[in-house]
């Protein structure tokens, strides 16, 4: 009878083992693998080493060989039959791969030997683009025959791709819209009810497959901060893009509703010297050997276009240094200010309201863009008007009402100043759009005026949405010299930096206010994004500044 030694102390499963007993294997169940049981074999045991001291078994018995006991030869046999089964379904799994890859190869090598032709004999194509739906009329802007079956040319990256039987279907994206062709047979229901029978095609650029694929690179399930490092490829999902439509539809919608309220459009400088939000929060450079930081805010100077231009507006990146990590954040933004010259506060909150509903209707006017919001938003609805008003003092009491605290943990006081989750958490509540006013001056900037009412506060107003909070901030300005030169004095400023600002006091002034929207929280709103780094083409935030 053979012997297989196994010993748990210094016996060892590698290489150097044989199983001889000047050489043992140190489990069971490794000796199993090395030596099938079969009959004729047995596996002796034995822990060669002594217990701890003043254990009173005699260590010259731990030297002697022993058949492995009954429980551990069936411990070791259960292990021994589950390997045999994972490696004989790992063997069939390695035969089964091998032979989908000997038949892809085989694919591939026959596919190389067709050459596919274009059959000169139908009618020349007319390039479109593909979300033309009449290409009997349209032939990129211009007009096409008035036959039926217009062959046609499109070209565009393959979007998805499915393969069934005999028949290939590829949806096919050019940034326009997206269009299913099908190289033979027939389907229905294809992206805008459309597909094209194709007769023939070119691979112009081919992507990249395996571990480099682009579904592998911006899986729907990546971390963000991933899908922030592919930025440039998650913006062809369908999502991202119609994000962006609605984005581009989104200002063409304020630049027309502004024309509309004969509003001239202008483009301050975004180097400046001097400050608007305060210091904390400034992007500071080296400007020719001056200190100079990137603008907060285009107000000022849009305050200084008023008696020659009229109503103004602009469409400006603005940038904000705070360390801020919150949903709605943004270190780069797209800043639409604007300043209206002779109105009075409710002139400026009348003006907000009917602009803020004018945008939304223009945008849902656009059926391919009113599309994309019903996909995005679902639920979304145009506000109703009038929206609510609510002085800060109140919203003090509907916080406290509501046990809602401030920073501190403690109930609101008049002067504190809302913070985000407080203040999202009451519009979320009260879900309609409220013209939040009349601050208190001491948390809002020094420009802003005060009530002749209340002295304590400022006409000054907060637009907030449900679910993403503040997306306008605005005022009336300070008109008179004297009350501006008292807060530049208050707020510790030199006023000596801002001259071209207070000049516009002293050479004919006039009563104004205006406000600056945020574009990205408007589209959080209008799309239901959680973040407004999802509504920018490539966010920059805390952190972040690629690619």
């Amino acid at each position: 009878m053979a012997s297989i030694y196994i010993d748990e102390d210094v016996g060892r499963d590698d290489s150097t083992a044989t199983g001889a007993d000047s050489a043992p294997y140190k489990t069971l169940l490794h000796a199993f693998v090395q030596h099938a049981p079969t009959e004729g074999i047995q596996y002796l045991t034995r822990k060669s080493q002594t217990d701890a001291p003043g254990d009173d078994v005699d260590p010259a018995a731990k030297l002697e060989w022993k058949p492995a006991t009954k429980s551990a030869l069936k411990k070791a046999t259960n292990l021994w039959e589950q390997r045999k089964k994972k490696a004989a379904k790992e063997q069939e799994l390695a035969i089964r791969e091998k032979a989908e890859a000997d038949k892809r190869q085989k694919v591939l090598e026959d596919a190389k030997k067709v050459v596919i032709t274009e059959n000169t004999s139908l009618p020349a194509p007319v390039r479109i683009r593909l979300d033309v739906t009449d290409p009997e009329k349209v032939k990129l802007g211009t007009p096409e025959s008035d036959s039926p079956g217009t062959r046609v040319r499109v070209l565009g990256r393959v979007h998805r791709m499915r393969a069934q039987k005999d028949v290939v279907f590829i949806t096919l994206a050019d940034g326009y819209g997206y269009l299913q062709c099908i190289l033979t047979g027939d389907m229905q229901h294809a992206p805008n009810n459309r597909e094209l029978h194709a007769d023939f095609f070119t691979i112009i650029g081919r992507a990249a497959g395996d571990k480099e694929a682009i579904t592998t690179r911006v899986a729907p399930d990546a971390d963000p901060q991933t899908l922030y490092d592919n930025r440039h490829l998650a913006l062809r999902g369908e999502t991202s893009s119609s994000v962006m439509k609605v984005r581009s539809a989104t200002l063409r919608a304020f630049r027309r509703a502004f024309e509309e309220n004969r509003m001239l459009e202008v483009t301050p400088p975004a180097m400046v010297q001097t400050q608007v939000e305060g210091g904390s929060t400034l992007f500071k450079f080296d400007y020719y050997g001056e200190n100079a930081y990137l603008t907060q805010s285009s107000q000022l100077y849009l305050e200084t276009c008023l008696p020659s231009l009229g109503d103004v507006y602009c469409v400006c990146p603005s940038f904000r240094a705070e360390k801020s990590l919150t949903r709605r954040h943004l270190s780069e933004y797209t800043h639409i200010e604007a300043e209206l010259d002779f109105i009075t506060f409710t002139d400026l909150l009348d003006h907000l309201e009917a602009v803020i509903c004018r945008v939304i209707d223009l945008t849902l006017a656009e059926p391919e863009i009113a599309g994309f919001i019903n996909q995005l938003n679902p639920d979304f609805k145009p506000p109703s008007r009038p929206f609510r008003r609510m002085k800060y003092s109140d919203a003090i009491e509907w916080l406290r009402a509501h046990d809602i605290p401030n920073e501190e943990g403690q109930p609101h006081q008049f002067g504190d100043d809302i913070a985000e989750a407080a203040e999202r958490k009451m519009t979320d509540i009260i879900n309609q759009p409220i013209f939040l006013t009349h601050f208190p001056s001491e948390i809002k900037a020094f420009y802003m005026k005060k009530d002749v009412e209340d002295r304590r506060v400022t006409e000054s107003v907060d637009v907030l949405m449900p679910g993403v909070g503040e997306i306008v901030g605005g005022s009336m300005r300070m008109d008179d010299w004297d009350e501006l030169m008292n807060a530049y004095k208050h707020e510790g400023m030199d006023p000596s930096p801002y001259y071209w600002y207070t000049d516009q006091r002293k050479y004919g002034t006039s009563p104004h206010g205006g406000y600056g929207l945020g574009l990205e929280r408007f589209l959080a709103w209008l799309c239901a994004r959680y973040t407004v780094r999802d509504c920018s083409l490539y966010p920059r935030f805390t952190g972040r500044c690629t690619p």
